[in-house]
């Protein structure tokens, strides 16, 4: 299927895509604040700068994008139709980032937990990811 954009109108909406503060984690870091519950945001000393730290309980948590990391299985993580050359290369970078980060925050004695886009559709199931989460965190506490 061809792009219906033209590619002045693709570079627009590309460079609107932000890195931190997307509305996935924005909405995951609300319902944790809700709960009580106060954390770091990007810390950049870390590897990967994960989207929510709970430094005391070494628990990083990353807030993933279907299509820009991957998620294997997930109809989001389709690689686009057209200028496939451009896009493997570029998903695929991206999720070997991903691995070599994982693995060296987990070195590091971090617990890693992954929240895929796809798990957050709708305010039940960031709620559900919140409570999970928060059961961790005093399972790590106690």
């Amino acid at each position: 299927m061809a792009d219906r954009l033209t590619p002045e109108a693709r570079s627009r909406n590309m460079a609107r895509i932000r890195s931190r503060d997307t509305k996935p984690e924005l909405r995951l870091r609300s319902a944790l604040f809700a709960r009580g519950l106060r954390f770091r945001v990007c810390r950049r000393e870390l590897p990967g700068q994960p989207d929510i730290v709970f430094p005391k309980e070494q628990l990083a948590i990353q807030v993933r994008g279907c299509f820009w990391h991957q998620h294997e299985g997930c109809r989001h993580a389709r690689i686009p139709d057209t200028n496939r050359a451009y896009w493997h290369p570029k998903l695929k970078r991206t999720v070997t980032r991903d691995q070599t980060n994982d693995e060296l925050l987990c070195r590091l004695g971090w617990e890693l937990r992954i929240v895929w886009e796809c798990e957050m559709r709708g305010s039940e199931a960031v709620e559900r990811i919140a409570e999970r989460l928060e059961q961790r965190i005093k399972s790590i506490r106690a």
